[in-house]
């Protein structure tokens, strides 16, 4: 069991987590792994949810696994969850967040707010030669 108001969240990698340049690995959308980060440690379970498969998918994987997000599962609802030809890729979760959604993409500060509920915490920004901004 995991701790009380938190949620399973689906998150697609290409357009989402990063810009799009399938199959290659685009850049990071601004604050997409911070956001991840946080909800993470606030408890919430992520699940990679994503067209990728074989190759693409595990680069996919150790990408995020170097910007220090590991995912509870990936295309499947749970880690043990054994999928065969007959079922479907749907999977369980509460919130889905996938640049492909009806509108757009909300931005990753947004989302961090809808979620959390709180107002994301910026990174302070570094001081330039000599101290100054």
């Amino acid at each position: 069991m995991f701790p009380k108001n938190t949620k399973i969240i689906a998150v697609d990698f290409d357009g989402t987590i990063v810009e799009d340049a399938y199959p290659k690995i685009g850049k990071p959308r601004l604050f997409a792994f911070e956001t991840l980060r946080k909800l993470q440690n606030k408890g919430h379970r992520l699940i990679l949810w994503t067209y990728r498969s074989g190759r693409k998918l595990e680069e996919a994987v150790a990408y995020c696994k170097e910007n220090d997000i590991a995912f509870y599962a990936v295309n499947k609802s749970y880690p043990e969850e054994i999928l065969d030809d007959i079922m479907s890729r749907k999977i369980h979760a509460d919130i889905f967040i996938d640049d492909r959604n009806f509108g757009e993409l909300p931005d990753w500060g947004k989302i961090y707010q809808d979620i959390l509920n709180e107002e994301p915490q910026l990174p302070k920004k570094k001081k330039g030669w000599f101290g100054f901004k």
